[in-house]
């Protein structure tokens, strides 16, 4: 049995159409305006509404504005029940939300049908609305099982912060850090090609691969054999067409060395503390390569250099400098690095938040278009 509202200034309407619905098996309840009928509508929450167009005070029209503004009746089926029959009338109830129309007179037997099609509909809306909603569920706690995973600030003679905003509720952008022994720290940051769930689980798969040393044969002290176990295990020809660009250093606090290598990704800045009145000195940290998995017969090189004290480290996904071409600004690697020297010599360990807000500001919008990582590494 279904709710049916049904709203029409004459009462011989109304009758007609109660008992032909009754018949059906269903609840009907009866309005003669359309005020009393918005009242029904709250009280009831019917499953269709079937509403006279042509009405004193509030008519069908403006009762099916209504109705379409309220979030709890999205799946309401509306009819409206009209004498009019031109081309550009039906335009203009569709345009105002209405399903479906009934010509006066009522023939009883297409009401039915239409009715009933009515229903099957609203039924249909129904389920799928309460799929999504499970879809969401699942995907926010997904989402939240991913942000589990990423690891806590860092703090002590290497203080490491990070930012992860992803496009979706999940993205295929993952980092890590992590001391191998007392004296060697690893960085890595990953972008795995596409966006959502498809992009999230190998990233999640490679860091717990890494996480754990499970990578047979590998010497996770140095960075190009790191990439080549990657690249040797991530082809994407067997990782339905996914491929993941990377960043990978291991720090040295003893000899303050970092020793790094990279694949496709963006370089890591590491800014110096400027020398007197000097400005402070920026450098690229990158190595030439294609991404993993894109190529089974590829070389990975690393590559080193010494860190000051008092320097820092950014490392990020192209997420954050790639954004909407639509909006045609300026915005790139280059522009964003200029930005984020200025940021890390006015704001420091509060950059980042800075950082973030001036690329919103630069993209339009408070959502990007891509998912965007960035870690803060400071070395005391």
């Amino acid at each position: 049995m279904s709710r049916i509202v049904v709203i029409d200034d004459d009462p011989a309407i109304r009758t007609v159409i109660q008992r032909a619905l009754q018949h059906q098996g269903h609840e009907v309840a009866l309005a003669s305006d359309g005020e009393e009928g918005l009242e029904q509508i709250a009280q009831i929450q019917p499953a269709l509404i079937i509403c006279d167009w042509m009405m004193p005070g509030v008519d069908g029209l403006e009762v099916c504005r209504r109705v379409r503004a309220d979030p709890n009746l999205s799946t309401t089926f509306f009819v409206l029940l009209t004498s009019r029959v031109g081309v550009d009338d039906r335009i203009q109830g569709l345009n105002t939300g209405a399903d479906d129309f009934l010509s006066k007179p009522i023939e009883v037997a297409e009401l039915q049908a239409r009715v009933r099609a009515g229903l099957r509909l609203h039924q249909l809306s129904r389920d799928l609305q309460v799929q999504k909603q499970l879809l969401e569920a699942e995907l926010a706690e997904a989402a939240a099982y991913v942000q589990a995973l990423l690891p806590q600030p860092l703090r002590g003679e290497v203080s490491i912060d990070a930012r992860f905003v992803p496009s979706r509720q999940l993205g295929g952008d993952c980092f890590d850090y992590f001391w191998l022994d007392p004296d060697y720290l690893v960085l890595h940051l990953l972008d795995v090609s596409g966006h959502g769930l498809g992009a999230a689980l190998p990233s999640i798969l490679v860091l717990n691969l890494l996480r754990s040393h499970s990578l047979p044969n590998i010497n996770f002290y140095q960075p190009n054999d790191v990439l080549q176990g990657l690249n040797d295990t991530f082809q994407m020809s067997n990782q339905n067409e996914k491929y993941f660009t990377i960043w990978y250093g291991v720090y040295n606090r003893v000899k303050r060395q970092l020793t790094y290598a990279t694949a496709g990704h963006p370089p890591a800045v590491l800014i110096e503390p400027p020398c007197l009145a000097a400005s402070p000195s920026v450098q690229r940290l990158r190595t030439p390569s294609l991404p993993i998995g894109m190529l089974p017969e590829v070389t990975f090189t690393s590559d080193r250099c010494y860190i000051p004290e008092n320097s820092t480290l950014y490392i990020f996904s192209d997420g954050i400098y790639e954004l909407n071409p639509a909006l045609k600004t300026s915005w790139g690697l280059d522009a964003f690095i200029e930005t984020l020297t200025q940021s890390e010599a006015a704001y420091g360990d509060k950059a980042l938040d800075h950082m973030l807000e001036r690329v919103q500001g630069c993209n339009g919008a408070a959502a990007f278009n891509d998912d965007v990582s960035l870690l803060r590494v400071h070395f005391s």
